[in-house]
């Protein structure tokens, strides 16, 4: 790269690092301040765990708070980085132009002999490296840190996902769970029930296990019994031992049920694995279908929103830039959140696969006609 190129790339690097801080900044604030007290209520019960009457003093009472803030959003930042950064692109790009154009630049470039689409480069070239870290994060540290992103304040300091009921929840072969306690931790359930059923949905037999426990694609029951249903009146019900449910509704299916965060937090290849599970549900099949694809579909399209607001800062004479940032903002937050619906929305006789990717195609040309228009 030139000078020039690492000039350009410096400034908008820089623009991004502080937007990105201030947004979190502003973000972490806004929450400590409205749940400051449920914070401190947590850190009082951890003081506490060793002596429940003892008081702990202020600063440690304090510095407990501290940790216990910073325990609960180090990771959603992590993920909030995910969710910001497409806008965060444009907006850095926005001050990035606004700086070369307050100090004449653009006039500068133009007076070398260059155009102003070489603004485009070193903008690109961090745009995408940012991009590639946004994809890292999400396939390889989300993933493991899934069971931190699902907590509440009052679950800050904790690290397991606890226990919870199973209501009523189907899976690809018709049948019907239900359970008194689900340990996601362990991926055990207790006082299972399940709930055989036909095409029409009429119940056939009735499985009861004292619990399960979730190994190789399917539940192995303890003290597992299936009692038909729907027989005659007068015929004699036969009761038969049964030790395990080969089923693709596993514990994540039931974490995914639980917590609706736990649906973003999965890798590319979870979500191929759940896939390759026999007995998939077709709906479940395209929403992670959806969910594997769309996060591609989704920073393409931040990059082609990016190109196409370029040109409204690019331009060859001084100019007011809050008028041409009032111009780009809406299509800019249309182009992004297409990217974003097209990903979650599934299209009717569209491939899930296939119809994240819509939108990108849509952006893909418009960004060829606006990238032309920059002036040489």
């Amino acid at each position: 790269m030139s000078i020039l190129d690492r000039y350009i790339a410096r400034q908008y690097l820089i623009n991004v690092v502080v937007l990105l801080t201030i947004l979190f900044s502003f973000v972490v604030v806004i929450d400590v301040s409205l749940n400051f007290e449920r914070f401190s209520r947590v850190a009082t019960e951890l003081a506490q765990q060793g002596d429940p009457d003892a008081e702990p003093g202020f600063f440690r009472r304090t510095m407990l708070t501290v940790l216990v803030i910073v325990n609960l959003w180090w990771p959603r930042l992590l993920q909030l980085f995910n969710f910001l950064l497409g806008m965060v692109l444009v907006a850095a790009m926005g001050f990035t132009c606004s700086q070369l154009n307050r100090h004449r630049e653009f006039l500068a470039m133009l007076a070398a002999g260059l155009g102003l689409a070489r603004v485009i480069r070193p903008i690109m070239v961090i745009a995408v490296m940012l991009s590639c870290v946004q994809l890292l994060n999400q396939e390889l540290v989300i993933p493991r840190i899934a069971p931190l992103l699902t907590r509440d304040h009052g679950d800050a300091g904790k690290v397991e996902l606890g226990t919870s009921q199973v209501k009523l929840i189907e899976d690809g072969e018709h049948r019907v769970y239900y359970a008194k306690s689900f340990d996601a931790d362990a991926e055990v359930m207790t006082g299972l029930t399940v709930f055989e059923r036909d095409e029409d949905g009429r119940p056939m037999r009735v499985i009861s296990a004292e619990s399960a426990v979730w190994r190789d694609g399917g539940w192995d029951l303890i003290n597992g019994v299936a009692e038909p249903r729907g027989i005659r009146t007068g015929a004699r019900a036969t009761r038969e031992t049964v030790d395990r449910i080969e089923t693709a509704l596993g514990p994540t299916e039931l974490k995914m049920d639980r917590f609706q965060s736990f649906r973003q937090a999965m890798s590319f290849g979870q979500l191929g694995q759940m896939l390759d599970q026999p007995g998939r549900d077709p709906a479940s099949a395209r929403q992670l279908q959806r969910l594997r694809w769309g996060r591609f579909a989704i920073v393409l399209a931040n990059l082609l929103t990016l190109l196409i607001a370029i040109p409204f800062y690019a331009t060859r004479e001084p100019t007011n830039m809050v008028v041409q940032s009032l111009k780009c903002a809406p299509i800019a937050i249309v182009a992004i959140m297409g990217g974003v619906l097209g990903a979650s929305a599934g299209i009717p006789g569209v491939p899930a696969g296939l119809g994240v990717f819509v939108p990108v195609m849509i952006l893909t040309v418009i960004a060829l006609a606006r990238s032309t228009s920059i002036p040489t």
